[in-house]
């Protein structure tokens, strides 16, 4: 056994970023001080929910005689967002006096208009955690200027509708562009929050529509072939990517009837092996595993020995239907017992769906409660 090496740099840490409601909060500061005062504070300092002071410098300032306007780039850090870079732009007019502070969507925020939502129908699609860091920063700088914190307070974001359609807002029943959001105000690199939001508020959405039967899929060809096997609405659609956990340790705190779990092959076979975050950081494929399902399947055990020289799960696949072997069927009842595991006790009825490359059908276990 050999010293490691100790002239290696250490490796980098994540840079992590701002949520977008982050940045309207402090786009909202500055434009209410300004509004009060003409001057626009920049940088500008926002309290986040955990006590934490950033500052944000200020990308763009409008002010007009009873109005002014603030923006904040989006700093993501090194998450892959979507909404990094962005430009996020507060407008603020003085409101009627007790009224507090009003919201409304300007060019690029969504609008809700399906039930389920933190949000209702009807109000901007600026979720909860971020109107209220809002409120407190008018609070905080009303208190510190002497005057009332009675204000609306518009929030846009150029470009956010064409944005918007690389996300699940559409399907959420959020039309007209991006949502504003963030719980912690911070963007943790790779956490997949707003991924994971977007599968939790899915859920929600089609609890308030009273769908008795969500289902989800790993990706855009089983999400399909899922539909169609069961001729489920869109909303009854879950896009769970890898998080098949996130997905089913929500359902268990907000149960549904049925719930459907679809993916293809070389996903469910990791599921099987244990697996609840699919993504291939998270684990690989294990051929010996599979070479093992092999011989559950009834395969010989010198074509199952072979099997753990394979180069992927569908050579595994293909080469075990061509010996006449259920293989899928042997792992998607593997898959259904780890998926069943994260919903135990709840009653929901659960089922496991496993398609091909191609959306053809490959396996499916019966329904049953978890």
């Amino acid at each position: 056994m050999t010293d490691a090496p100790q002239d290696l740099p250490p490796a980098p840490s994540l840079r992590r970023g701002w949520t977008t409601g982050s940045c309207a909060t402090a786009a909202t500061r500055a434009a209410f001080e300004a509004l009060v005062t003409g001057v626009f504070p920049d940088p500008v300092d926002i309290a986040l929910p955990n006590g934490m002071r950033p500052a944000f410098a200020l990308a763009m300032t409008e002010r007009g005689d009873d109005w002014a306007r603030a923006g904040v780039v989006k700093d993501a850090g090194d998450d892959p967002d979507v909404t990094h870079g962005a430009l996020v732009i507060s407008t603020v007019w003085r409101g009627p006096p007790g009224s507090g502070v009003t919201f409304r969507a300007g060019p690029g925020v969504g609008t809700v208009t399906r039930a389920g939502l933190p949000i209702p129908p009807g109000e901007p699609a600026i979720n909860p955690v971020p109107r209220e860091m809002m409120r407190v920063a008018v609070a905080e700088a009303a208190a510190l200027l002497d005057v009332p914190g009675d204000v609306v307070v518009e929030i846009s974001i150029p470009g956010g509708e064409r944005i918007a359609e690389r996300t699940l807002n559409g399907r959420l029943g959020i039309v007209g562009g991006l949502s504003i959001l963030g719980t912690t105000g911070i963007v943790t690199p790779y956490s997949c929050a707003a991924w994971i939001h977007s599968i939790h508020r899915g859920v929600d959405v089609a609890r308030a529509a009273g769908l008795a039967h969500v289902a989800g899929a790993t990706g855009d060809t089983s999400e399909k072939a899922i539909q169609r096997l069961h001729g489920l609405d869109e909303i009854a659609l879950i896009d769970m990517g890898d998080f098949v956990g996130g997905m089913l340790k929500y359902v268990r705190r907000h149960p549904v009837e049925r719930v459907t779990v679809a993916g293809g092959f070389a996903k469910m076979t990791k599921l099987g092996q244990g697996l609840l975050d699919l993504h291939s950081r998270r684990g690989e494929v294990d051929l010996d595993w599979l070479a093992d399902r092999v011989r559950e399947a009834g395969g010989a055990p010198d074509f199952a020995e072979a099997m753990r020289r394979a180069n992927a799960a569908n050579e595994v696949l293909l080469r075990s239907r061509d010996a006449g072997l259920d293989l899928g069927a042997v792992v998607a009842d593997a898959a259904w017992r780890t998926a069943a595991k994260a919903i135990a006790g709840t009653g929901v009825s659960l089922e496991v769906v496993v398609f091909d490359r191609a959306g053809g059908l490959v396996a499916r276990t019966p329904f049953h409660p978890a």
